[in-house]
């Protein structure tokens, strides 16, 4: 089933008794504000053809606890005739704009009618916020201005859901999927599309936006996107993406979205059979990890390192992000100790400090999804320190045991001013807002706050990183010398 230790939960939204449901949780952190901002679609049952309107609940990070406003409807976020779907929420930190995108389905329109005959019933729209979701603009609808034509190759669309990203370079990223018409007639009725995802775009603060190309391969529908820095100063735009084929499915761009490679199967992933959405978050490595022996392989290093130590999960929150700050600084010194005495780095000491301009801090991905290839139930986390790699995925740890679907991760960092006891590594905090139940995943929505050490404590680690009987030896003897 999974660890015994689970992370505290909220339920933020909640079934009522005369039946109306909340669906598909989207989570977003503004960090300047400590602000969370949780949306979620209210449908008058858990049916999509019975989505209604979007609502949210405001909440302000205190470190270790949210204390979260009142739901109430963004009313703007809708067009007439329509429902409305798949909040898709992202800032710009340069203008201070939120923007909410989402989909507006005319009437009880299904995604399956608009498949089966391709007619498209989506619109792309958005509302804007400027003081973080206290007020938001009219609804602006961007269907014709931005996909134009080629809503005619599309039997119909859908945003993320989930949160969207921006690039370092200042352009805005909203994940996205289609089912595009391969053919539109086959014996007189119309037969054949095949799902992709891409990604909407805008490198002007969100005053026009584009679209890029379809991954070319693999069936991949609902998906979320990482900016990922590489130890060796590139960056790339990874996907993660829901799939009918057993496992998740990924794909990189080295130009930010607009054209994918080939997408793979990530086979350490499971999908339930009908697929499931998944989230995706980045975030920037333990400082540590750039000294790593075997770049490849760290994350498996620190977790068997680290499961060396006493488990923490009964202390209180402090003594936890005490134990957290001891022991990471424990390992990052034995690392830099190990690298600098091991034969096949002679020399490494002399010439590390000479090549740090060049270095950067490595971007690590964390993974929410069911872990059942079932059915939806027992969400999880993964892990994975090269995400580049599809076989690098580390985990689960089941942080939900029971019915579970969608789900929305989000990066907190480290608390404001909050460092370990040491002074040099800070805490790394995320928050999930998921999907769960006691018979059904649609009863709750909740949300919970977890460290990264606690889920290196409780991942699964991986076999296949110590196939190496040199590196096993190593880390065998690192992780049992004081």
């Amino acid at each position: 089933m999974g660890s015994r230790h689970v992370p505290a939960r909220t339920v933020l939204f909640e079934k009522e008794k005369n039946g109306v449901t909340y669906r598909v949780p989207a989570l977003l952190y503004l960090p300047r504000w400590r602000t969370l901002l949780a949306f979620a679609e209210e449908r008058l049952s858990a049916d999509d053809a019975h989505a209604n309107l979007i609502v949210l609940r405001r909440g302000i990070f205190y470190r270790n606890y949210v204390e979260w406003e009142d739901m109430h409807a963004v009313e703007q976020a809708s067009l007439p005739g329509h429902r409305s779907m798949n909040p898709c929420p992202v800032y710009d930190d340069a203008t201070g704009q939120l923007f909410l995108f989402f989909i507006a389905v005319f009437g009880r329109t299904t995604e399956s009618y608009q498949i089966i005959t391709g007619q498209n019933a989506a619109r792309l729209c958005y509302v804007r916020s400027l003081d973080q979701g206290k007020s938001w603009s009219e609804v602006t609808d961007l269907t014709h201005q931005v996909i134009g034509e080629s809503l005619k190759e599309w039997a119909t669309f859908a945003l993320g859901p989930g949160h969207g990203i921006q690039l370092r370079n200042g352009r805005l990223i909203i994940p996205a999927y289609t089912y595009h018409i391969e053919q539109r007639h086959c014996f007189g009725s119309f037969c054949q599309t095949t799902a992709r995802a891409f990604a909407f775009h805008s490198d002007d603060h969100g005053q026009s936006w584009n679209f890029g190309d379809l991954i070319p391969n693999l069936h991949s529908v609902e998906c979320q996107m990482v900016s990922v820095d590489e130890a060796d100063g590139n960056n790339i735009l990874y996907c993660n993406a829901r799939s009918s084929l057993g496992f998740r499915v990924q794909a990189l761009s080295t130009d930010d979205g607009v054209v994918f490679e080939p997408g793979q199967l990530i086979e350490k992933l499971v999908e339930t059979p009908t697929g499931c959405h998944g989230s995706v978050i980045g975030f920037p490595a333990p400082l540590h990890t750039l000294y790593s022996p075997c770049p490849d392989h760290h994350l498996t290093m620190q977790l068997k390192c680290q499961k060396a130590h006493n488990d923490v999960s009964g202390k209180n929150d402090q003594q936890k992000i005490k134990d957290e700050a001891k022991h990471i600084n424990q390992f990052s010194r034995k690392m830099l100790q190990w690298k600098w005495k091991t034969e096949d780095h002679r020399g490494m000491k002399e010439t590390f400090y000479k090549n740090m301009p060049d270095v950067r801090n490595p971007t690590w991905v964390l993974y929410s999804h069911p872990t059942s290839a079932r059915s939806r139930v027992n969400l999880g986390v993964y892990l994975t320190s090269y995400p580049r790699d599809a076989d690098s995925w580390t985990g689960p740890w089941v942080i939900y045991e029971g019915p579970s679907a969608y789900s929305d991760l989000a990066y907190l960092g480290p608390p404001s001013g909050e460092k370990s006891a040491m002074g040099s590594l800070p805490v790394v905090v995320f928050a999930c807002l998921y999907e769960n139940g006691l018979s059904s995943p649609y009863e709750q929505i909740s949300f919970s706050i977890f460290t990264l050490y606690e889920v290196i404590q409780n991942l699964t680690p991986s076999s296949e990183v110590m196939r190496q009987t040199k590196m096993k030896h190593r880390i065998k003897k690192n992780c049992t010398t004081s």
